[in-house]
């Protein structure tokens, strides 16, 4: 466990509260979390994951703007997938998935290929959500969290793994406050 890791799990914990919380400042924690978990992530030869932080700087670029215009006096609205969007999104992402593992699995020494791109590729479905103000973000960000705590611990990054519990909490807490909010907020399609 490096400082960079421990700098980097700190922010990326501020910076979910405040996602929970609908606070446009979430994006500025992100941008400098992601940016130390690329050297993070390389250092423990998860490829995908350090990939993953190019994808997740650009995310919040475009995410930090969408919230921006949308931010009024109760916070950023949220709203719910229709169904039709919901199995999209699936087929897209299980698609994805069976690519990128694949292409890990047979061009890199990644450790873990199938489930570091898991983890890859549910998390640029929950954030492309997240930036779009999606409540169902909030179910991929759990199982992602349930499949990287083991992971993380496993390659011996401890503070990540532990980050990654109490985003669980934080997951859960935020599935929780979107979806009374989304209750009473409207947002387009």
């Amino acid at each position: 466990m490096t400082q960079i890791e421990w700098l980097a799990a700190a922010l990326v914990l501020i910076n979910v509260a405040l996602v929970a919380l609908r606070s446009v400042w979430n994006y500025p924690f992100a941008l400098v979390a992601v940016s130390l978990y690329a050297v993070v992530f390389y250092d423990a030869r998860l490829y995908s994951d350090m990939v993953l932080q190019g994808f997740f700087f650009a995310l919040n670029l475009y995410g930090w703007a969408s919230w921006l215009r949308a931010r009024n006096d109760s916070g950023v609205p949220v709203g719910w997938m229709d169904q039709r969007a919901r199995q999209q999104w699936a087929l897209v992402t299980i698609a994805a998935w069976a690519a990128w593992s694949f292409a890990m699995d047979r061009y890199t020494n990644a450790v873990a290929p199938w489930i570091d791109g898991a983890i890859a590729i549910l998390s640029i479905t929950a954030q492309w959500l997240l930036a779009r103000r999606r409540v169902e973000s909030w179910y991929l960000w759990i199982v992602v969290d349930l499949i990287a705590i083991p992971l993380f611990a496993w390659r011996g990054l401890y503070a990540t793994s532990a980050v990654y519990v109490v985003l669980l909490g934080l997951s859960i807490d935020g599935l929780i406050q979107w979806r009374r909010a989304a209750a009473s907020d409207r947002v387009a399609a």
